[in-house]
């Protein structure tokens, strides 16, 4: 593998673009000593639940106990939207970590307003729930309180094996059909991992996680995401095939899209990461996206477009065949009685 000398590991970006929003310009990066520190911030919301609008996500709500993450994935979608907070979508989104200490108290008074209309939550959209930072803090953990003691349905997704630390509130969670959980996995190759996505868990720690919570009755799927034309996208049928083996109740994957200041970052981060094949790396990604980086079409952006994008599709869809076929596994739908049952009672206090 042959790195550029200039390449700071430790973090997925490796610039700060300017913010789209304000006029702060960063003139200069951090000396590597404050680079590799991250400096977390608490923040004060008046609101925890965000309506999902997407169609291609369904309907839902999204909770984020953090913004920004320390994970550092340098192609993570929600990058762009730490420039909301003022921040630039680079070094900041994985330096600069937003906590929301009072996240468990509004969940509980949202989930009890007479106006809540009950549907999924996802845990997260913006950020992981279970970063580093929540090792400590415990933020997800007591958002999971409140939805087991609620009986509110929840679908945890991360990159990070610390999920199994609430294993006792998620398989209990499971027996009354409460939670689907979802493992993302980009890569099988290790020395790949720690350049994309520096600070997550290793792949094994992922595998043995899916393992985990498949012997604990929790549906979970292995999402192979994103992956990435020219340099993953080899990988789909031995992820799916580990997955199977691990226990994964069920596979899905999405084409990477670099939308907006992501596409520069990623740009600049593949040309230090991999400069002798940055260039084909790129024009792959191209090739799946009417040759530009990003996409924010609806029903496209998840999977892509043109020969590339159909050659993934078909290594997945043979994935499924081989490793995932029709009746393997039962998918339990979410279970909202319990939880409109419990509500009644609280309602009436009001």
């Amino acid at each position: 593998m042959n790195i550029s000398p200039s390449f700071r590991s430790g973090r997925g970006a490796q610039i700060n673009p300017p913010n789209p929003y304000h006029n702060l310009r960063y003139d200069e990066l951090p000396d590597e000593e404050d680079e590799l520190r991250t400096e977390f911030i608490p923040t004060h919301p008046k609101t925890i639940l965000n309506k999902i609008t997407s169609p291609d996500l369904g309907n839902g709500y999204g909770l984020n106990p953090y913004q920004g993450c320390e994970h550092g994935c340098v192609y993570c979608f929600a990058r762009m939207s730490h420039t909301y907070w003022g921040y630039s979508a680079g070094l900041d989104f994985e330096q600069k970590v937003l906590f929301k200490k009072e996240a468990p108290a509004l969940l509980r008074k949202a989930l009890l307003k007479k106006s809540y209309q009950p549907l999924p939550i996802m845990l997260s959209g913006n950020t992981d729930a279970y970063q580093p930072a929540e090792r400590t803090m415990k933020i997800t953990r007591q958002c999971l309180e409140v939805l087991q003691e609620l009986r509110h349905p929840v679908g945890v997704i991360t990159k990070n094996s610390l999920v199994v630390r609430d294993l006792d509130i998620l398989a209990e969670m499971a027996t009354d059909r409460l939670v689907h959980a979802c493992l993302s996995i980009t890569t099988l190759d290790e020395d790949v991992r720690r350049l994309l996505e520096p600070r997550t868990a290793s792949i094994a720690q992922r595998f043995q996680a899916v393992t985990a919570l498949s012997k604990a009755g929790v549906p979970v799927t292995v999402n192979i995401a994103p992956v990435i034309p020219g340099l993953t996208d080899h990988e789909v049928l031995g992820i799916a095939k580990r997955a199977s083996e691990s226990g994964a109740h069920r596979i899905g994957f999405n084409v990477v899209r670099l939308n907006d200041d992501i596409g520069t970052i990623f740009t600049n981060w593949v040309h230090q990461a991999f400069p002798d094949r940055a260039d084909r790396i790129l024009n792959r990604i191209r090739d799946c996206r009417g040759g530009e980086l990003g996409e924010k079409r609806f029903g496209i952006r998840q999977r892509g477009e043109g020969v590339v994008a159909e050659m993934i599709e078909k290594q997945y869809q043979l994935a499924k065949r081989l490793y995932f076929p029709a009746g393997k596994h039962d998918w339990p739908a979410y279970d909202f009685s319990g939880f409109l049952r419990r509500r009644k009672p609280q309602l009436s206090l009001f």
